[in-house]
């Protein structure tokens, strides 16, 4: 009995033993569950502060870039020549005329609104009447990696009565806020392009940055809405519409100043009609002197 003692005692000591052993294991076991649990959140916490500041900060830098381009175009648009400021005048009135005449042209079409190109013709004829070298303009661009081909008419005036200046060019273009107007543009976007004017008349450099500021605005549209920007839009495209070579022609203006009356094209005569009017002429005639 004697010796049965300390065997029990064996069996004692590895019960125990081995019920500090799984006790340490779960033990250890439920603190790395609540340790990683908790260091897991707190990444996941740190990570949505990172995007919300991110977020935050993007959403200012893009405040401030549409705050620097009404800035910007609103001092490019009011700074302003004695030069511009005269050619706008008369170009603005020469319009008003033509739509309150309400000017048909030799296409049959109001002036005012159906037919550009005899409205242009109009308008830079009264500017020549009014002393100013003014044509019509129309470039022409051949396809690039960069942008399509393609053509554009306009209006200029060149200005040689400074002999510091040298020549001076204004550009005129009687549709300018429909030439940046964009399809499923953003808000800011449209704010940006409604401050344009309908008719533009500014020298080329004042043109130069508009263009640098609209298409610029275009750019950053696009990326926001995660959209394609087409090459029609890129500012080298617009460029080439006003700024790039072109031929000029001159022309006279097809009403005078003040005058309303419709100009229409004269009616064609075709020789069908005058046979017909001569064979019923002497018809007449014969019934007259068969019945005298």
């Amino acid at each position: 009995m004697a010796r049965a003692a300390p065997a029990t005692a064996r069996v004692l000591l590895a019960a125990s033993f081995s019920g500090m052993v799984f006790g340490f294991l779960e033990d250890g076991h439920e603190f790395q569950e609540s340790y990683g649990s908790s260091d897991g959140s707190q990444e996941n916490d740190a990570f949505l502060l990172d995007e919300e500041e991110e977020a935050g900060d993007q959403e200012e830098e893009d405040k401030r870039f549409w705050e620097k381009q009404h800035q910007l175009l609103q001092a490019t648009l009011y700074r302003t020549s004695s030069l511009e400021t005269r050619i706008r005048s008369l170009t603005r009135e020469a319009v008003k005329e033509i739509q309150r005449s309400e000017t048909e042209c030799g296409c049959r079409k109001p002036m005012a609104s159906g037919c550009r190109s005899c409205l242009m013709r109009e308008v830079s004829g009264r500017l020549s009447n009014a002393g100013y070298n003014s044509a019509m303009c129309k470039s022409k661009w051949r396809s690039s990696p960069d942008i399509p081909s393609g053509e554009h008419s306009f209006l200029d005036v060149v200005n040689n009565s400074s002999l510091k200046k040298g020549e001076v060019r204004v550009i005129i273009e009687l549709n300018f806020r429909d030439e940046f107007e964009m399809a499923r543009a953003s808000n800011e976007y449209n704010d940006l392009v409604q401050k344009l004017p309908e008719v533009f008349v500014g020298k080329v450099e004042r043109l130069q940055s508009l263009i640098k500021i609209l298409c610029s605005a275009a750019k950053k549209c696009m990326k926001e809405k995660k959209m394609h920007m087409g090459p029609w839009r890129k500012q080298k495209y617009m460029q080439a519409k006003w700024l790039g070579p072109c031929k000029r022609t001159t022309s006279t203006p097809l009403l005078a100043v003040g005058d309303s009356a419709r100009l229409r094209p004269k009616p064609k005569e075709s020789m069908l009609t005058v046979d017909l009017l001569e064979m019923v002429h002497n018809r007449h005639c014969m019934t007259v002197v068969q019945v005298v």
